[in-house]
């Protein structure tokens, strides 16, 4: 017999299912995570079959809503004794546990619609006193012993769509508090006199609804028990007028304020349907959307206190002079898609006067109604009007406005007038002259083709707002198309104008002054004049989206680039998105310093100029989605991020290299992103490589840091060349200078000598000047002039002793003399007196006194072999203060007279 068959299954296999089962169960424990926050857990929609038992333990909110409970145990409740809410609608809960509201004492409200709640016992709430709302709906309930006896403080109750046969509750006085009652998708059919005898206290029931209940019956007083309902529900119950005549009657004795008749199929409204509301004090009846064909004079004569009525999607074909007869205190009539025209039906009237009863009305709505036509009485009597809304409204009246279109509403207080979408094309003058009191006219989604030279909208004078969004023609301005409106303050012309509007001399916009905002966008402009928006100075919003204005805005336009928003010193919000911009003009946001929102997403921007966004210092919204935008450098970008608060710059093409992101990603990670980017995985890098379609929040910042001590390396051997350079330059041009005033200051210090007092004492000049006979003139013209007290000099011509032989005379004077002077140049060393005799007796004097005292001043560069050749003397041989070159520029010898001082002033004793 031979073996079974051995299962062998790969190793790679159980690592892969045990993974799934591993993920599975990570799956489903995510999933079974409940949300808490501000005290309430929402543990909906998470397929769980029993309460957790870890949430915290001070929620006063859970909802267990749409999951597969099948019963709650009370004890699975324990830990949160302090719940005020709890819903556990959408399960399929068979019965209320009468320990729910024991074990939950606060609990207020409880939600158990939509399970299979069956019977309910008294018991089952026997302990819910503190319960204010209570929803049982869509259960299969069967009521047993007065189950809300027990239910004290109940103000709401919901029991609708439980197929009761009765509207009946209970037999015995009850729910003493409750305000709202629902009973409707219910299937009893009538209403007895006793039906609402179980409500303890007949003045608290204020809303009763019992929408798609159909009655059949209303036996008499059977809403007698409700004195103070104020409002009654009816819609979808399908009662017939007759009926409707009876409830009518039911609720006079009642408190009625609102009454919901809709989806009742009234085709036709008598005069005697509302006639049991005579004394009643409705304010609100909704007739919507009951096929209703034709409406008896005077059906509405006895509501006399009427101030809503919705007469929305009917099928009126006629309003007469009596329609409305008895509707004195109406404020709103609503009257959308109630006059309508098929295929097989004509266009609905409406006759002149029509209108004429409602002298208090407010509001009158006529969207989506197709009418004949418009005469001069159509809105006469309309005395109190604010408001009319005849947008989408098809009429060939409305086709060419003319100043008689619209003269019925000559006695209108009227404020807001909607013609939006329907099909005004051509506005005469003066259409609008009898409005004297508007302030908002609505023309938006017209086919308006004409050049608007300002007579269209003549009296206006009070008119605001002029909305003329999406003209499917395109209209032409003038310079006077808005004279007649000056306190204008919203212009709305987006995709409305021809491209010849913005290049008008003067502005139409001149007149308008008090303007805070302007539409032009999608309008194609591509031409555009430097003043269209001159003295608009209270302008705050501005759309320029979807233009052309690329060529404008270049440096290389013709003129140079047209600065359009120059004077909008008080705009808050700018918006030029898809433009075609490459480039902006470094002057063009030049004074905007309000603006708040600046919006230039879908452009073609690349490298921005650096001092561009310098001015808009109260940025907070910055838009620069979808653009060629590369680098983020701070030149630019550092005062308007300095205090943004949305930033959008998704979608383009970041280089993230270190010189052109590093600041931003530096600056993103310094602010709280998910407050300031819109959609964080769309900024992503283009290049380099290696970062290729990764986040631009992925790039590495500390790769940069290696290049910090390169940088500072840089930085310093930068400086210090410079400063070579620049003590270079300075030294060679300026050094005598530098030299003169150092000299000054430590001279006025310290003193021009070295020598002691007594050394000073034993000579009578400071100097004896030796020097050529061609050298007399040069000496007596520049040498003589720098003597002083601290400086005198010994001269062979002016200072010999009289009767004294030449010699002994020059012999004697350099005894007298602390330093010896030879004023050196090519003719002293030619000179055979000086090489012969004076020069020989000067050096005799100084090595026979062992004095280290001569002073070389040279007139020309002599060459040291000559010096030594003819007078013994070298450079090296003397202290370098004591070699001194006569200044070739007048303004140096003051310098050249202070290191003569110095020179003078050394002292004559030999250094070691």
């Amino acid at each position: 017999m031979s073996a079974p068959p051995r299962l062998n299954l790969h190793p790679a296999v159980i690592i892969m299912c045990c993974f799934i089962m591993s993920l599975h169960s990570y799956v489903a424990s995510q999933k079974n995570t409940c949300k808490v926050e501000d005290g309430k857990a929402d543990c909906s929609h998470l397929r769980l079959s029993a309460v957790p038992s870890d949430l915290p333990r001070n929620i006063s909110s859970l909802d267990m809503s749409h999951n597969r409970l099948a019963k709650i145990p009370p004890e699975s409740l324990t830990p949160y004794r302090g719940l005020l809410h709890l819903d556990v609608s959408y399960n399929s809960i068979t019965k209320l546990d009468e320990g729910w509201c024991q074990t939950l004492p606060l609990l207020q409200m409880l939600d158990m619609r939509n399970n299979e709640l069956h019977l309910l016992k008294k018991e089952d709430l026997s302990h819910c006193g503190n319960l204010t709302g209570l929803n049982i709906a869509s259960n299969r309930l069967k009521l047993r012993e007065e189950p809300f006896s027990a239910l004290q403080s109940l103000k709401y109750l919901d029991v609708s769509s439980n197929n009761l046969q009765s509207a009946q509750l209970g037999s015995q006085p009850q729910l003493p508090s409750l305000v709202h009652l629902n009973l409707g998708f219910n299937g009893f059919t009538t209403l007895k006199t006793n039906d609402f005898l179980y409500l303890l206290n007949p003045t608290s029931l204020k809303v009763l609804n019992m929408s798609s209940v159909s009655l059949k019956k209303l036996e008499p007083d059977c809403l007698k028990p409700l004195s103070a309902l104020n409002t009654l529900i009816m819609d979808g119950s399908n009662m017939g007028t007759l009926l409707i005549s009876k409830l009518c009657s039911e609720l006079s004795q009642t408190a009625i304020d609102t009454l919901s008749l809709r989806k009742m199929k009234l085709i036709t409204l008598t005069n005697t349907t509302f006639k049991g509301l005579q004394k009643t004090n409705l304010t609100f009846l909704d007739l919507s959307q009951n096929e209703m064909g034709k409406i008896e004079g005077g059906s509405f004569q006895w509501l006399s206190r009427l101030q809503t009525l919705i007469v929305v999607q009917n099928n009126i074909k006629h309003l007469t002079k009596s329609t409305f007869q008895g509707l004195k205190s109406l404020k709103k009539l609503q009257l959308t898609k109630a006059l309508v025209k098929s295929r097989t039906s004509s266009t609905p009237i409406i006759d002149d006067f029509s209108f004429q009863p409602l002298s208090n009305l407010e509001r009158l709505i006529l969207n989506h109604t197709a009418i004949r036509e418009i005469t001069e009485n159509t809105f006469t009597g309309l005395t109190s009007l604010k408001e009319l809304d005849m947008s989408w409204v098809i009429c060939t009246s409305l086709k060419n406005l003319n100043s008689k279109t619209l003269a019925s509403l000559a006695g209108s207080p009227l404020q807001k007038l909607n013609l939006t979408a329907s099909s005004v094309s051509q506005i005469g003058p003066g259409s609008f002259s009898v409005l004297r009191n508007l302030t908002v006219l609505l023309l938006d989604f017209n086919f308006i083709r004409q050049t608007l030279t300002g007579q269209e909208f003549e009296g206006l004078d009070q008119v605001q707002e002029i909305h003329m969004y999406d003209n499917h023609q395109k209209a032409g301005l003038c310079p006077t198309s808005f004279v007649h409106v000056p306190n204008l303050r919203v212009l709305k012309l987006g995709k409305s104008l021809n491209a010849t509007a913005t290049k008008l001399d003067p502005s139409p916009f001149n007149h308008l002054s008090n303007l805070t905002f302007l539409d032009l966008s999608n309008n194609n402009v591509a031409n555009i004049k430097e003043g269209i928006f001159k003295g608009l100075v209270n302008l705050k919003v501005l759309k320029l989206q979807h233009n052309n204005f690329a060529r404008v805005w270049k440096n290389a336009n013709l003129g140079g680039p047209v600065l359009f928003l120059k004077g909008l010193q008080s705009l808050t919000t700018l918006v030029l998105d898809s433009n075609g911009l490459d480039e902006i003009p470094e002057k063009a946001l030049k004074g905007l310093s309000n603006l708040r929102e600046l919006s230039l997403g879908t452009n073609l921007l690349n490298r921005l100029r650096n001092s561009i966004f310098d001015d808009l210092s109260s940025l907070r919204v910055l838009h620069l989605q979808k653009n060629l935008i590369t680098s983020v450098r701070p030149a630019v970008f550092k005062t308007p991020l300095s205090n943004i608060s949305v930033l959008n710059m998704e979608k383009n093409p970041f280089d993230c290299t270190c010189e052109s992101i590093l600041w931003f990603v530096s600056w993103l990670n310094s602010t709280n992103m998910s407050r300031v980017l819109s959609q964080t995985e769309q900024y992503m890098c283009n290049t380099p490589l290696a970062y290729f379609n990764k986040s631009i929040t992925e790039f590495d910042v500390l790769s940069c840091k290696d290049m910090t001590p390169f940088q500072a390396l840089f930085i310093l051997s930068s400086t210090a060349v410079l400063m070579l350079i620049v003590i270079a330059l300075l030294v060679r041009f300026q050094g005598w200078r530098i030299q003169f005033y150092w000299n000054i200051l430590i001279n006025r210090t310290l003193g021009f000598s070295d020598a002691s007092v007594k050394e000073g004492k034993e000579f009578e000049f400071d100097a004896y000047i030796i020097h050529s006979e061609k050298d007399s003139s040069w000496v007596e013209r520049r040498m003589v002039p720098l003597e002083d007290k601290n400086c005198k000099f010994c001269l062979e011509d002016r200072d010999c002793v009289p009767g004294v032989s030449q010699l002994e005379s020059i012999v004697d004077n350099m005894r007298k003399s602390r330093k010896i002077m030879f004023v050196v140049t090519e003719s002293l060393l030619n000179d055979p007196w000086c090489r012969r005799f004076t020069a020989h007796q000067a050096l005799h004097q100084v090595i026979e006194d062992s004095r280290d005292s001569v002073v070389l001043v040279f007139l020309q560069d002599v060459h040291d072999y000559k010096l030594s050749r003819s007078i013994f003397l070298r450079r090296g041989m003397l202290r370098s203060c004591c070699v001194l070159d006569w200044p070739v520029h007048k303004e140096r010898v003051p310098a050249f007279h202070q290191k003569l001082l110095i020179a003078l002033g050394m002292t004559n004793r030999l250094q070691d």
